[in-house]
C-alpha cells in the first residue's frame, strides 16, 4: 500500500556532503533527490523532517522542502502548522527538574564537561552548532554510546543515554585526536525521546497508523523509527556503519537501498508512492 506520510531524516539522507540536495555521496551532481521530492508532492503524500537539527533550522529546512511538519533535536520537538504550533517531549527528565530544559540541567550538574574531562581527544561539543540546542547537549568524537550510557548510570544520572547520529567529516574546527575512523555526532539527552516516539505521537495527532507511515534515515538513532512506521528504509551509506548490519537483521520492517544519501533517498521515496 502507498504511503500516506513519509518521515525523514535530513544529514546524510535526504541531503548529502555539506548538506547539499544537488550532490551525490561521491560529490557528483544529480536531480534524482528533487525529481523524487516533486513525485511526493504531487501524489499528496505528506513530507515531516525529522532531524538532530534545532526546532529553528528544522522548520527553516522544511519551508525549503515544502515539508508539512518538522521533528527536531533528535525527537524531543514535533512542530506543524509552518513551526507556529509545536508539542515539546520530556522523557525520563526527573520530575524534581520539571519545567526547566533538560540542557539547563546538564550544565547545572557539569555533565558535559566530566564526559569530555574523561575521554580526552576522543569528545567534544559539536562546537558552533551546539550553542542553540535546548533538550540535548550536542557532541562530536569517537566513542562507545554504550559505555557512556554505563559511566552516567554510575553516577546516578541514568535518566541520560548519549545517542548515535552517525558520521561527519572532519574539519579544521575539530581538537580529536587523529584516528582512520569518521568522527560521529552525538545528542546526549534524556532517555524516553527518541523519533520513534515523536512520530508515535505525531501520527496519533494525525489520526494516522504506522500502516500509514515510511521513514528514512542513515544512522543507527534512525532505527528507533522503525516501530512507528510500516517500512523504515536505510541509506546505503549508513548501512555500512560497523555494527548496523546486525541492528538491521533484528528489525523486521527495515529494508536498505542499493545508492547512498541524496539518491538512496529519491529511491526509498519513489518506492513508496
Amino acid at each position: 500500500m502507498a504511503a500516506r506520510i513519509v518521515y525523514t531524516d535530513l544529514d546524510g539522507t535526504m541531503v548529502g556532503p555539506r548538506g547539499s540536495f544537488w550532490h551525490t555521496a561521491g560529490r557528483a551532481l544529480t536531480a534524482d533527490p528533487a525529481t523524487a521530492l516533486l513525485e511526493l508532492h504531487r501524489a499528496g503524500v505528506a513530507l515531516v523532517l525529522v532531524s538532530g537539527r534545532t526546532f529553528e533550522q528544522v522548520v527553516e529546512a522544511g519551508r525549503i522542502f515544502a515539508a508539512d511538519g518538522a521533528i527536531a533535536e533528535l525527537g524531543a520537538v514535533v512542530s506543524w502548522a509552518g513551526g507556529r504550533q509545536t508539542h515539546r517531549l520530556a522523557g525520563a527528565l526527573p520530575a524534581e527538574y520539571a519545567g526547566r530544559t533538560p540542557m539547563d540541567v546538564m550544565t547545572e550538574l557539569g555533565v558535559v564537561e566530566q564526559l569530555i574531562a574523561e575521554h580526552p581527544g576522543r569528545l567534544e561539543w559539536h562546537d558552533p552548532w551546539h550553542v542553540t540546542h535546548v533538550t540535548d547537549a550536542l557532541l562530536r568524537g569517537r566513542v562507545d554510546p554504550l559505555a557512556v550510557d554505563a559511566e552516567l548510570a554510575a553516577r546516578g544520572l541514568d535518566w541520560l543515554t548519549l545517542n548515535d547520529n552517525g558520521a561527519l567529516p572532519p574539519s579544521s574546527r575539530m581538537t580529536l585526536d587523529d584516528d582512520p575512523l569518521p568522527p560521529r555526532v552525538y545528542h546526549l539527552m534524556p532517555r524516553g525521546i527518541s523519533k520513534g516516539t515523536a512520530i508515535a505521537w505525531d501520527l496519533e495527532r494525525r489520526g494516522l497508523t504506522p500502516a500509514d507511515a515510511v521513514a528514512v534515515g542513515d544512522s543507527v538513532s534512525d532505527l528507533d523509527m522503525a516501530p512507528a512506521v510500516d517500512r523504515l528504509w536505510i541509506t546505503a551509506n549508513g548501512a555500512t556503519v560497523d555494527g548496523m548490519g546486525d541492528l538491521l537483521a533484528a528489525i523486521p520492517n527495515a529494508a536498505v537501498t542499493r545508492r547512498a544519501m541524496g539518491e538512496g533517498w529519491a529511491e526509498a521515496v519513489l518506492a513508496s508512492l
